[in-house]
């Protein structure tokens, strides 16, 4: 179980020392990380960044992986200007810190990009993925966004939001094993309601001995044992988008 003085068990894990292949822009009141492939391309992706904000070069590893991949890559600051969490602050403010970033009140943000990517980039279909406050954000809007086509929610809070089983698009959970914060009973559930209720495709799956962060906080090279579920939680995000976008 998760200690209730430390709500989010988020270390900092491996912080990635990489500088990014992208670019930041500003698009109206927000600030953007933006990767685009080699190729041109109407399918983008949007990319939502845990608590330690926009800036964090292990977000923008993956985007980049995904610009690689072929899609027009943005992490935005849905936090808007607000300071990130900081490994330095006390966990016993958090609460307090996490009410004025609410994973469900972004939709201002994901208009804004919805726009850019549209208007600016020419995308046409459009996906999401994100990250623990990230994931809990792609559970959101998968229930209230019209305007995406897919979402992949990786190690999302479960509890931030009650019913996640009328999801509007397909969606791919990604949940470790050892998640101290996302106990295997809550996943139970989801899976639960997800089964009763859910009339569009979508796959919950959990990766065995992982830890909360491992698809994007742990490298490789300094945790062999868990290379392989790094690698393939990275590959069934690809190819979930892949599949729908």
């Amino acid at each position: 179980m998760a200690n209730e003085s430390r709500p989010c068990p988020c270390d900092i894990g491996d912080r990635f020392d990489y500088g990014g292949r992208g670019q930041e822009v500003q698009v109206e009141h927000i600030k953007a990380y933006v990767c685009k492939p080699s190729a041109s391309t109407d399918k983008a992706v949007i990319v939502i960044h845990d608590i330690f904000g926009w800036e964090l070069p292990n977000t923008r590893y993956i985007a980049d992986m995904l610009a690689t991949n072929g899609y027009i890559a943005t992490c935005p600051d849905f936090f808007a200007g607000q300071e990130a969490w900081k490994l330095s602050n006390d966990w016993a403010t958090f609460d307090d810190w996490l009410k004025t970033r609410s994973a469900g009140k972004i939709d201002r943000e994901v208009d804004v990009i919805l726009k850019y990517l549209k208007e600016q980039c020419g995308a046409k279909k459009i996906g999401v993925v994100g990250f623990c406050w990230g994931g809990a954000a792609v559970q959101h809007l998968m229930l209230k966004n019209p305007h995406l086509q897919a979402g992949v929610s990786i190690y999302g809070v479960i509890k931030f939001f009650a019913d996640i089983s009328s999801l509007l698009h397909p969606t791919f959970f990604i949940f470790g094993e050892k998640d101290e914060f996302i106990p295997l009973q809550q996943i139970a559930v989801l899976e639960q309601k997800l089964k009763q209720n859910c009339k569009v495709d979508y796959e919950v799956k959990i990766y065995p001995g992982q830890t909360h962060g491992f698809v994007h906080r742990k490298r490789e090279d300094i945790n062999p044992q868990d290379k392989p579920y790094i690698e393939e939680g990275r590959k069934d995000m690809i190819n979930w988008l892949n599949k729908y976008l």
